[in-house]
């Protein structure tokens, strides 16, 4: 591979220039770096990272000479860097099969192939810095666009001239690397094998190999694109921090997490994503505001929960045929078929369900033949005009600003005082997990999380994170007392 002529490296001075071992060699280069594990591999194949419009807009906020750059792409049309980038990672083509002439149209590859994605545009982004310098250079020579990502640039040798060319460049690089993730054995650096690296470039390591360990296959392939510890991949890991900071994606218990253009909704939830089997287990309880959109590889860290398959309110039957009432995260069982038809639900509603599918509910008191308001209740006091929550014998005091937001679609029944005195008051109604909520007298926004009130440090984490402050609740001070603080969101 061709490298640039400007290089980054932390060098410290120290007492002797011969180190036997890579791990006391990296305290004098950069302690962050770590050779054998440079990149994760869902980061490397993370294709939905970035659309068309964020890398135009990520070239605009470097001021790269590259937003105005047009050249050939593969089909021989002129195209934006961007389009370019883009069309490499989203829209490239497998025609295995497939018979054409020497140049196929973009007609006969829709018509004869099947159209694939690849890897990473930040990868791409990276590697144009790593290679020519192209994102930061502001008159970069014809020569550095023609061999944009060093492809078919073996060291010391002679460029083949068949890939030269920005279209082809970017393109190669990037069916290259899918191509080191999909068929390791082809190639020589894989996972798990040590290999021998001799570092020429750097001043304090050239009289000695290195011993590397590639950890992932991600990290192989970066070994195998460019065979090199400094000048390469310490480079790489370099810009690619310096571009794409790693930013800890910790959503709390109660967030709830979407990935754009994708229709399933997870619940976080024991720092597990849960499924949410249909819109009806979703918004019977939450909120289309509480959504947060991600990313693909953020989704990814979660590891897979039982999935959330019944509305709230649901009533299942089990093969045993028993009957229970699915409330929150609890079943409350009918003590007989026919209590279940005395208080009123159609056997037309019955939900089939397993043991398994029941088995992260709690068995809370069963429903017998004087239960009231089985599915709750909203009872308002007709002389004091205070709403309660009724449910299970229970009542538990509502505040107005709740109404809206948990009980939409409920209707308010007046009562009197007397009446409502024949249940037993419980804890006051609060907001659902994940709600965003902030004072009308106090900016700090909060994220509710297993019952308390988590402060973000500040609005750049709540940006990061890609909460929305349209979606802001605004309480009063004694209403947000009900919750104790929880620690903040870093």
């Amino acid at each position: 591979m061709k490298y640039q002529k400007t290089i980054i490296i932390l060098i410290l001075f120290c007492a002797s220039i011969f180190w036997p071992q890579f791990s006391h060699a990296q305290q004098f280069i950069d302690p962050s770096f770590n050779p054998n594990k440079i990149i994760e591999n869902h980061k490397l194949l993370d294709y939905n990272s970035m659309n068309l419009q964020d890398i135009e807009n990520f070239l605009i906020s470097k001021g790269s000479f590259l937003i105005n750059y047009t050249a050939f792409n593969i089909n021989g049309q002129r195209e934006s860097a961007a389009k370019i980038i883009y069309d490499a990672t989203h829209n490239n083509y497998d025609c295995s099969g497939a018979v054409f002439n020497s140049s196929p149209t973009i007609a006969e590859k829709n018509a004869q192939c099947r159209r694939i994605t690849t890897v990473n545009p930040k990868l791409i982004l990276t590697l144009l810095q790593k290679e020519q310098g192209l994102i930061e250079d502001t008159n970069p020579s014809p020569r550095r666009l023609d061999w944009a990502t060093g492809y078919a640039c073996p060291d010391r040798l002679v460029c083949n001239p068949y890939f030269k060319g920005f279209g082809k460049q970017v393109n190669s690089a990037a069916l290259q690397f899918l191509d080191y993730m999909k068929h390791p054995q082809h190639y020589n650096y894989q996972a798990g094998r040590a290999y021998t690296i001799y570092n020429t470039r750097n001043p304090y390591t050239s009289r000695h190999s290195m011993t590397v360990i590639p950890q992932n296959q991600a990290t192989a392939a970066l070994y195998d694109y460019t065979p090199h510890i400094f000048n390469g991949n310490y480079n790489f890991y370099k810009i690619w921090q310096r571009y794409f900071p790693e930013i800890t994606r910790f959503y709390p218990d109660g967030s709830i997490l979407k990935v754009k253009k994708d229709p399933r909704i997870w619940l976080i939830e024991n720092k597990q994503k849960h499924l949410f089997a249909n819109w009806s287990a979703f918004i019977s309880r939450f909120s289309p505001r509480q959504i947060v959109q991600v990313s693909n590889s953020v989704l990814a860290r979660y590891p897979l929960g039982t999935g959330i398959k019944f509305a709230n309110y649901s009533v299942v039957q089990t093969p045993d045929k028993k009957i229970f009432l699915l409330v929150d995260k609890k079943k409350r069982p009918f003590v007989s078929e026919e209590v279940f038809k005395k208080i009123g639900f159609n056997p037309g509603e019955l939900e089939s369900a397993t043991m398994s599918d029941l088995q992260d509910y709690q068995t809370a008191s069963p429903i017998t033949a004087s239960s009231s308001y089985v599915t709750g209740a909203l009872l308002e006091n007709n002389k004091t005009h205070k709403i309660y929550y009724v449910q299970n014998e229970t009542r538990a005091l509502v505040d107005k600003i709740l109404l809206p937001l948990k009980f939409p679609y409920q209707k308010i029944i007046k009562v009197s005082p007397q009446k409502l005195q024949q249940y037993a008051t419980t804890s006051q109604i609060l907001l659902n997990e994940g709600t965003l909520v902030k004072t009308t007298s106090f900016p700090t926004v909060y994220l509710i999380s297993d019952g308390k009130k988590r402060p973000f440090a500040n609005p750049e984490i709540f940006a990061k994170l890609g909460y929305n402050y349209d979606n802001v609740i605004a309480v009063s001070s004694q209403f947000l007392y009900n919750y104790n603080m929880g620690q903040p969101i870093k």
